[in-house]
């Protein structure tokens, strides 16, 4: 859900890299709360806290296969004078009925089995003979060979002192503890503990679904053979994986010819199933930029809000973006340049924070850090503009990776940041401290 985005300035006002991501965060939403199966919760970000409703574990239980005793009856155990007890049953996991230890008594015991009444401690099946009567070595073999009924006596080769390989109730968490914090998102270890909590529900803040779109009559998609003047599409890839890797639920749209009413009726079509629509290409100012005019025609420039407004950024790569609204709903829009690194480094920038946003995290940005720059050359930038170039990180020190042009697919690929050289900066000498964002 969008709200009317703001527009200072006229055509001719060249935004900031903070306006613009300013105008997109203030205009932006958080999705509305819904009430999902845990599973399904999975990457959501949950609305209220979680109290636990019983303690973890639920009672004491073993964390061995063995047998559970008295200490008194193991004190002074060894393998030359070993306990010898009176097995009285087995306690296996889910076993309800129990059998009470007294003295002179164990009881054999598997994992996760409630400790029986009367014992104290478990003794490892290792340090027995398994019941099977052949010395130390046996209780290696216990399991495969011991008979069914447990009974008879048990040989215990060592003492243990009191809950001795015992999980105790509530060792984990306990009635009325925390479990997860409100704007929790959820990773598979907390559906690990929303489950063994007994919570088959919650209430979240659902993945944001994202529609990408390329545009391009150039296109072709990656397996079928090139013809002249064309080149596979991989913007409408890269930006999809980028939409999931932020936490959406990301749909890719083939790659759309260069004709306005194509990409209206596609807009159309897709907005059915998008939070968020992402454009990559077309919105230049070339005679082929069909974005333009087929997001002018699609916005319902009639209710207060809409339409999409393109722009010029004081960035290096990355100048030309478009924001705003389109459909009854107000879904918000981002049009991103088409060359690679500039739509992948704008989706870094603006895209990703709008998804975040729509998630209701509070933090939506990538980690930043100062880094030294390491490179045998001054790094040039256009005065006036933002420029972000890719760059390898470690260890306090940056090293740039291929060059500054927008279309080099294989340098980004091989970046795991990005290196800010801000507005009034025109040259960065090896040695410098920069500012880093952090892309892993």
């Amino acid at each position: 859900m969008s709200t009317a985005p703001n527009r200072p300035a006229g055509p001719d006002h060249v935004w900031s890299v903070d306006e613009h991501l300013e105008d997109i965060l203030t205009t932006i939403r958080p999705l509305d709360p819904i009430e999902l199966p845990v599973l399904e919760a999975q990457g959501c970000v949950l609305m209220d806290d979680v109290v636990v409703p019983l303690s973890l574990p639920p009672f004491d239980n073993s964390s061995m296969d063995g047998y559970a005793v008295r200490v008194a009856d193991v004190a002074g155990a060894s393998e030359e004078y070993p306990a010898v007890l009176e097995v009285v049953g087995d306690v296996a996991a889910g076993a309800a009925d129990l059998v009470r230890v007294g003295p002179g008594q164990a009881a054999r015991i598997m994992t996760g089995a409630p400790l029986p009444p009367g014992a104290e401690a478990v003794v490892p099946v290792e340090r027995t003979d398994g019941g099977l009567g052949e010395g130390p070595a046996a209780g290696m073999r216990a399991r495969s060979q011991a008979p069914e009924g447990a009974e008879g006596q048990v040989r215990i080769y060592e003492p243990v002192e009191s809950g001795a390989h015992v999980r105790p109730s509530g060792s984990d968490v306990r009635a009325g503890d925390l479990a997860l914090a409100a704007g929790t998102v959820l990773g598979p270890p907390q559906v690990a503990l929303l489950a063994a909590v007994g919570r088959g529900s919650v209430r979240v803040r659902p993945r944001p679904r994202v529609v990408v779109m390329s545009t391009g009559s150039e296109l072709v998609q990656p397996g079928e053979p090139l013809g002249p003047g064309q080149i596979h599409d991989s913007n409408s890839f890269a930006l999809t994986a980028a939409a999931r890797d932020a936490g959406a639920i990301a749909y890719r749209v083939g790659a759309v010819e260069d004709d306005a009413d194509v990409l209206r009726s596609t807009i159309e079509d897709q907005l059915v199933r998008a939070d968020l629509l992402v454009t990559t290409g077309g919105v230049s100012v070339g005679a082929y930029d069909v974005v333009k005019e087929a997001l002018t025609a699609v916005a319902d420039e009639d209710e207060a809000g809409g339409g999409v407004d393109f722009r010029k950024l004081a960035m290096q790569p990355g100048k030309p973006q478009g924001f705003g609204s389109v459909g009854p709903d107000h879904t918000p829009l981002l049009a991103l340049p088409g060359n690679p690194v500039s739509s992948y480094v704008s989706f870094e920038l603006f895209v990703r924070p709008a998804i975040r946003a729509l998630m209701g995290l509070e933090d939506v940005h990538r980690p930043r850090t100062r880094a030294v720059l390491r490179t045998e050359e001054p790094m040039r930038s256009p005065k006036g503009r933002r420029q972000f170039l890719r760059g390898t990180y470690a260890d306090g020190e940056v090293t740039p990776v291929g060059g500054a042009g927008s279309h080099l697919i294989a340098a980004l690929a091989h970046a795991d940041c990005l290196i800010v050289l801000p507005e009034d900066v025109d040259s960065a000498e090896p040695g410098t401290e920069v500012e880093v964002v952090l892309l892993g």
